[in-house]
């Protein structure tokens, strides 16, 4: 009976391996009829870097060893009013300095230079899009290699950040906290960053969401924008933008681009 099992099993997977190629194959099928691609992702992207998600059973927010929820202390209320907490969360929950891009941040950034990607609109703060060799990259929420003093407004990087990890980080040149441009839950995005999203969507002839379960807003919202006619959805887990899509597949991002770029290169 157990080898009769396995074998089942043994058989779906192959016929799953099947599909997802297939489906692979139509999405490069698709990249190259599109000349102004747009990729929307989120915290799905930078998991197989070793940066964990949010909102999993193993993210942040499910976190229970600190003295308030992880969401709270990621709000700007709770920057202001307990900033040593804060930065102690920050440093050692949100910060990964030794992370490096993984095939999906690669292939945007070959999709980019290949002509074909107008805009990655990113939900991540750690920078590897950038890392990885994209140009036109939108933060909506911001980045962890970007902080300003709240006083003199002096510009650190991630570096001078970790160099004051043990403390509250302090501007050497005034004394006052230095805050990173990051975007705290009761903070609002930058609406000049906004326009651009909408704009680099409004113009797209293919949207590709990857690693996110679209239940972050205002960001999510800025997909209605959008007038293509196809969305392809790469998530581990199926979301809210599933019925709408052309191709939804439902398997590791960094897997499915590697797959992806494989695909596009083998095609005449």
């Amino acid at each position: 009976m157990n080898h009769v099992k396995a074998q089942e099993k043994k058989t779906d997977k192959s016929i799953r391996m099947k599909e997802v190629s297939n489906m692979i194959t139509r999405l490069a099928q698709l990249i190259k009829q599109s000349n102004s691609i747009v990729f929307f992702g989120g915290a799905g992207v930078s998991t197989e870097s070793g940066i964990p998600d949010f909102r999993s059973q193993s993210g942040i927010f499910s976190h229970q060893h600190y003295p308030y929820p992880a969401e709270t202390m990621v709000s700007a209320d709770f920057f202001y009013a307990h900033p040593d907490q804060f930065y102690h969360f920050y440093f050692h929950e949100m910060i990964y300095p030794e992370a490096l891009p993984n095939h999906a941040h690669r292939a945007l950034a070959f999709l980019e230079q290949a002509g074909k990607l107008s805009a990655v609109i990113t939900q991540n703060i750690d920078g590897l899009h950038q890392a990885a060799g994209s140009q036109h990259v939108l933060e909506l929420h911001g980045s962890v290699h970007r902080n300003r003093c709240m006083h003199c407004h002096a510009f650190y990087d991630l570096a001078a950040m970790l160099a004051q990890k043990d403390h509250i980080p302090l501007c050497p040149l005034c004394g006052h906290m230095i805050k990173p441009e990051v975007v705290l839950y009761g903070e609002a995005l930058d609406q000049a960053l906004i326009e651009q999203a909408l704009a680099a969507l409004a113009q797209a002839d293919l949207l590709i969401v990857g690693g996110t379960s679209l239940a972050v807003y205002p960001a999510a919202g800025l997909l209605t924008a959008y007038q293509g006619e196809h969305i392809v959805l790469i998530n581990r887990d199926v979301t809210s933008l599933d019925h709408q899509a052309t191709l939804a597949i439902h398997e590791p991002i960094a897997q499915v681009m590697d797959q992806l770029i494989e695909t596009l290169s083998k095609e005449p």
